[in-house]
């Protein structure tokens, strides 16, 4: 008796086998990626103000989201912090800020990574938990990426 297309068919079955689970493996991955932009996409919704509100301005020592007006209206320092909500390090740094509170005579903005890139390209950011600091008009005067070591000591030593 020929055992080939025995052989031939137990190696079909075994490959419609793999990549059934394959496929059901890769659409669960899928569906945890789909639930995590969701969050985030939800988390973005709840910072983004709205049209109706007024120009946000941010008083010096103040820790604030970036709206298109924010820049023009803030007087003193301003720092722009790219922050990414799924980056474990802006995370950090962000809780150092609140923790310990924003410098005296300083602004610092929280800018969005994924959703302004506009910002980005205009300052070469390449890299979220990075601070640029910026002028009056908006201008670059420096940058750090804190990746390394995200906290407001070293914005302070590095920026201020």
């Amino acid at each position: 008796m020929n055992k080939k297309p025995l052989i031939i068919a137990c190696i079909i079955i075994a490959a419609i086998l793999s990549g059934g689970a394959y496929l059901a493996m890769s659409n669960k991955d899928d569906k945890a990626k789909d639930q995590m932009i969701e969050k985030t996409n939800a988390q973005l919704q709840l910072e983004k103000p709205t049209s109706a509100e007024p120009a946000q301005t941010a008083k010096p020592g103040s820790y604030v989201i970036y709206t298109t007006d924010v820049i023009a209206n803030t007087s003193g320092t301003k720092l722009l912090f790219f922050h990414a909500p799924w980056c474990p390090q802006c995370r950090a740094l962000e809780a150092d800020i609140k923790s310990k509170g924003v410098p005296s005579g300083v602004s610092i903005i929280k800018v969005d990574y994924d959703t302004h890139q506009d910002l980005r390209e205009k300052y070469g950011v390449t890299l979220q938990t990075t601070v640029v600091k910026i002028d009056d008009s908006g201008n670059l005067v420096k940058k750090f990426v804190a990746y390394d070591d995200p906290s407001l000591a070293a914005i302070e030593s590095n920026l201020l």
